[in-house]
């Protein structure tokens, strides 16, 4: 396993300098802070954000027949329909997100060398397939819900942002196999409970039928989070054991 946390030339420590480190010190006791330090007048500038009336988009009204006759359905059942619609489109983003990510780690694996402790490049590439046909199964339940697939949705909309820190991990040139897969076991933690909240929001909306193919899906997401943990604990204690026989 490629060592990718070694000892070298890391200078962001304050201790690798004492003399600079008693300099700073001592400029924090002259300088006299512009504001109460007990952080008050900036809680006051983020209470007056947060009440702000704004919301992150919303959900499209549905483009076709079919679909203001199924929303109305739902209405009728007490349903809040555009929940239901908002979380779809999540696990779409999500899916779309997490299939793009596998490419990138299959490429670096297959860069960087199958090592005994990690994937192979088939086991990466079993997992990716899986994750486009869950996009796939996503997108088509929202097209036959009569709404729209391509819309940008809030939850949508914030869970991709909330995986813009995993693409930055995936696709830096600098990381290796390992850190990668670290960045994917958060991924398939928040994507288990994902599917495991639309589940649910799926049975209380009254689509029982496709509840089934959810809880596949799920079953699936549980094996990809066995996996990568697997990996990344086989990986990280690998790296361990060189380090722990030399101080011995």
């Amino acid at each position: 396993m490629k060592n990718d946390t070694p000892l070298g030339k890391n200078r962001t420590g304050i201790e690798l300098s004492p003399i600079d480190k008693k300099a700073m010190m001592e400029d924090t006791e002259l300088t006299v802070p512009s504001t109460e330090p007990d952080g008050t007048v900036l809680a006051a500038a983020r209470a007056a954000f947060f009440t702000q009336p704004e919301v992150i988009g919303s959900v499209p009204p549905p483009a076709s027949l079919k679909g203001v006759t199924t929303t109305g359905v739902e209405a009728l059942k007490g349903i809040n329909a555009a929940v239901f619609i908002d979380k779809l489109a999540e696990r779409l983003a999500f899916e779309r997100t997490g299939s793009r990510l596998y490419e990138t780690v299959i490429e670096k694996c297959a860069s960087e060398g199958e090592q005994p402790n990690g994937p192979s490049v088939a086991d990466l590439q079993e997992i990716h397939a899986e994750e486009v046909r869950h996009f796939e199964l996503v997108r088509e339940v929202i097209a036959t819900l009569g709404a729209d697939p391509t819309a940008m949705t809030p939850s949508a909309d914030i869970v991709a942002v909330q995986s813009l820190g995993l693409v930055k991990v995936v696709t830096d040139p600098r990381t290796t196999v390992r850190q990668s897969l670290e960045a994917m076991l958060t991924a398939e933690l928040v994507d288990n409970d994902g599917w495991t909240l639309l589940i649910e929001l799926t049975r209380n909306a009254g689509r029982d039928e496709l509840v089934p193919q959810f809880e596949e899906a799920l079953a699936r997401e549980a094996e990809h989070l066995a996996k990568v943990r697997r990996w990344v604990t086989g990986a990280t204690i690998a790296l361990e054991k060189p380090a722990a026989r030399v101080t011995a």
